[in-house]
């Protein structure tokens, strides 16, 4: 299997998760001082972490929506203070390098959801009666309906 698409480990996971929650804490106590980040709520959604535990990426959004390069120049900034808070408060043999990305998942949940929306596609599942029909997760246990 190549390595690319292996999943990630169980420590992987839960060294980006710890990441997460501690990233987030610095983020809403306001310890980071750059004119790009105050006054912004910043919503950390994920920590992607590299097998050798040396490299970070982590996903941002800006809550509400809104412009998020502003925030990606002042994380960037950031990056040192909060490697050096991170290693205060996480216990790991190597503070990992941080990069920052924004989150696009929000965004494509919601054209997945707005296409699944769209006349067209409501016609071709067999409109909404014919959709909660087929499928309801209560008419998924096994029983017969009549077919």
């Amino acid at each position: 299997m190549p390595r690319g698409n292996k999943p990630p480990s169980q420590r992987q996971l839960r060294v980006g998760e710890e990441l997460r929650h501690v990233i987030a804490n610095i983020i809403e106590r306001g310890d980071i001082r750059d004119p790009d980040l105050q006054g912004r709520a910043i919503t950390v959604t994920e920590v992607r972490i590299s097998p050798d535990l040396k490299n970070a990426t982590v996903f941002v959004v800006p809550l509400g929506g809104g412009e998020v390069d502003g925030i990606l120049k002042g994380l960037k900034r950031a990056a040192p203070f909060l490697r050096h808070e991170i290693a205060h408060r996480v216990d790991l043999r190597a503070v990992p390098n941080l990069s920052f990305e924004p989150d696009v998942s929000f965004d494509e949940a919601s054209k997945i959801n707005a296409l699944l929306h769209r006349p067209d596609v409501r016609r071709d599942l067999g409109g909404d009666a014919e959709f909660e029909r087929r499928f309801d997760p209560d008419s998924l246990d096994g029983a017969d309906d009549g077919e």
